[in-house]
């Protein structure tokens, strides 16, 4: 993994500094190494910063074709590159270099941009065609990998952090609309920075001197509920989701360097372990972060895990304390708000890894977003799939979902009002359980910023506007809830969130790869032919997975139902330092200059829940907003932000 940064120029010759900045504040993601290469009339530039995984010693880039016209910068990893590598020599290619980027120059010379169809991995890649004249720029099939954009000043830019961007020139401005939407319910393109475009997942962007235009090449594609069904029995499912997941695994084991592996008590990471001690030559390390309090800390599951995978267990232990000194410094990194501590416990995780000697280690996330496996996907099951189910066992199995998962109320299911607007009823026939409890935190942030920055944006249809983006005629009409739900969560909440503050961001504070095995397209196109049934089977989540990994699992994580990997929230704790930290922070002068937050809110809301006598659940619903709001004041100093 590394950071890549690109100009192309409609006017002016492009000042080397520029790219020297945007390269700087990508150190992080590159330590290893720092190139750039500029076209010979000065207006095409193509930065590099390097993360040495495969390949140390010939590795660098940019790198450029045999007739040097055609150059690329990558960041990521291309898996089965070898067999890519020799059936493009058979086919008269020369190789500079022995690593996985240079696959995608050369298929770029004979599929042009068709070539990401070839690729797979996680990715973002930057090439430059001078016969051709255009800038191709190409991000992985889920998002695992960012890729930002702007337009500025006769000038586009790109880099794999917006910071980068703002390095180079770009300004540093929020975008009111984002920021009501609240950040993460927003079309795949959009961020919270004003003029500063995502190239989607699945796309890629085709610039000339004149214009540039972003194109589709990969979606999640769920078949109709009308579609017939494949004739194949649950146990045959199983077998060959097992063998896709399996091969998935196997080939993420591959590196020049050693590969360690990110273990929970959760069924996801306890998978990737067990199927990767198969392959692995020799013990795994296995890194868990270890809380206080029985709610929150998997050490113990964990630790019985890494035995029968015969891991080397090293448990990383975080306090509040931790929490508070890095929260900060992890969530400028970020440049996305935290809904709780557990960013700032994944980023301290990266950096006890990195200095353990590791940098590439194989992880869980995604699993739950192509498996079904938070409570909101349950509760949509239990409320759209009524065919044969009695009403009362209906209402029972939801209160008990709902006392099952008290640590994340009002985060993964919904708690209160919410405003989700007419258009998913209208379009869907239903509202997704995960998007009314989003509108619903994002309605009680609301509730904390200026009246005058709400009012103009009152009555904004945000859910509305995200399907405006999607096509979802083709996408969702004749889909069920669950298959539904899960396509909406993939367009939004997964690339803004959960591979970025849960992965790719964090990890690459500390010049860490993640390899995520269940976001490989073969896994996520098997799954999306699974009928909904095997994916939640009664109120047992992750039901296929569970039996696909049986053998390489133990038995306490097998039967153990879902638990959502937070940390314990500020608002619990009034005598430890992130709660000090979010009360003093909130109430400070630094938050009253945020142009969207509203310091009286703030202080009343800081006021109620460190009252003596506070409701559990109001304070755990209610850090989220504060935590939320802690974020956006670090982001708007940390970022340098304008307005």
């Amino acid at each position: 993994m590394c950071g890549i940064t690109a100009v192309l120029s409609r006017r002016a010759s492009i000042d080397p500094q520029t790219m020297h900045a945007g390269m700087t504040s990508l150190h992080h993601r590159g330590p290893d190494g720092r190139q750039h290469w500029m076209a010979s009339d000065g207006r095409v530039a193509l930065g590099h910063t390097r993360l040495s995984i495969i390949d140390l010693a010939t590795g660098d880039q940019p790198i450029s074709n045999e007739d040097r016209t055609i150059h690329i910068v990558v960041n990521g990893e291309f898996y089965d590159f070898e067999r890519v590598r020799a059936d493009l020599q058979a086919r008269g290619h020369r190789f500079r270099t022995k690593s996985d980027s240079e696959i995608a120059l050369h298929l770029y010379e004979d599929y042009g941009p068709e070539c990401l169809h070839h690729l797979r991995g996680e990715y973002a890649f930057i090439i430059w065609d001078e016969r051709n004249q255009r800038m191709i720029a190409g991000r992985d099939r889920f998002g695992v990998k960012p890729l930002f954009y702007a337009e500025h000043d006769g000038a586009l830019y790109l880099a794999s952090e917006a910071k980068a961007l703002m390095a180079m020139g770009v300004p540093a401005r929020w975008s009111a609309e984002a920021v009501y939407a609240g950040g993460f319910v927003l079309p795949g393109e959009r961020t919270l920075f004003d003029g500063v475009y995502a190239v989607p997942p699945g796309h890629f962007l085709r610039a000339t001197r004149e214009a540039h235009r972003v194109h589709q090449y990969w979606d999640v594609d769920y078949p109709r509920d009308d579609a017939p069904a494949a004739p194949r029995t649950d146990a045959e499912y199983v077998e060959g989701f097992r063998a896709v997941l399996e091969q998935a695994v196997k080939t993420r084991l591959r590196a020049d360097v050693p590969v360690g592996c990110y273990l929970s008590g959760g069924i996801d990471s306890c998978a990737v372990l067990g199927l990767a001690s198969l392959h692995h030559d020799g013990p795994i390390h296995a890194y868990t972060l270890t809380f206080d309090g029985a709610q929150y800390d998997e050490s113990a599951i964990a630790k019985e895990m890494a035995a029968r995978a015969g891991a080397v267990y090293q448990p990383i232990p975080m306090t509040q304390a931790d929490l508070a000194a890095n929260f900060r410094a992890a969530v400028i990194q970020s440049e996305i708000p935290f809904i709780n501590g557990h960013t700032v416990a994944k980023y301290m995780l990266s950096r006890a890894v990195r200095e353990s000697g590791y940098k590439v280690v194989l992880t869980g996330e995604g699993s739950d977003e192509i498996l079904a496996g938070y409570p909101h996907f349950r509760r949509d099951m239990l409320l759209h799939h009524t065919e044969g189910q009695d009403p009362d066992e209906t209402s029972r199995l939801l209160r008990e979902l709902t006392e099952n998962n008290q640590v994340s109320r009002g985060l993964l299911l919904p708690e209160g009002d919410a405003d989700t607007g007419t258009a998913c009823t209208t379009l869907l026939g239903f509202v997704p359980s995960w998007l009314e409890a989003m509108s619903g935190s994002f309605g009680r942030l609301r509730a904390l910023m200026r009246d005058d920055f709400i009012q103009p944006r009152c009555g904004t249809d945000v859910i509305g506007s995200l399907l405006a983006s999607l096509d979802v005629e083709r996408r969702l009409k004749g889909r069920n809830a669950v298959h539904s739900a899960l396509y909406l969560w993939a367009k939004t909440v997964l690339p803004h969130y959960i591979l970025s503050n849960l992965g790719d961001r964090m990890e690459m504070s500390h010049s860490i790869e993640g390899r995520v095995p269940f976001m490989d397209h073969h896994v996520a196109e098997y799954l999306q032919r699974v009928p909904v049934s095997l994916k939640i089977r009664g109120m047992t989540e992750k039901y296929i997975l569970r039996e696909a990994v049986k053998d390489v699992v133990t038995t306490t994580v097998y039967e153990r139902q879902k638990h959502p990997f937070l940390s314990p929230p500020a608002t619990l704790h009034p005598d430890e330092p992130l709660h000090t930290l979010m009360q003093d922070t909130l109430r400070s002068t630094t938050a009253a200059n945020v142009p969207f937050l509203d310091h009286k809110k703030l202080v009343a809301a800081l006021d109620d829940v460190a009252r003596p006598g506070a409701d559990f659940g109001h304070q755990v619903v209610m850090d989220q907003p504060l935590t939320l709001a802690l974020s956006f004041v670090f982001m708007h100093e940390g970022l340098g932000m304008t307005s």
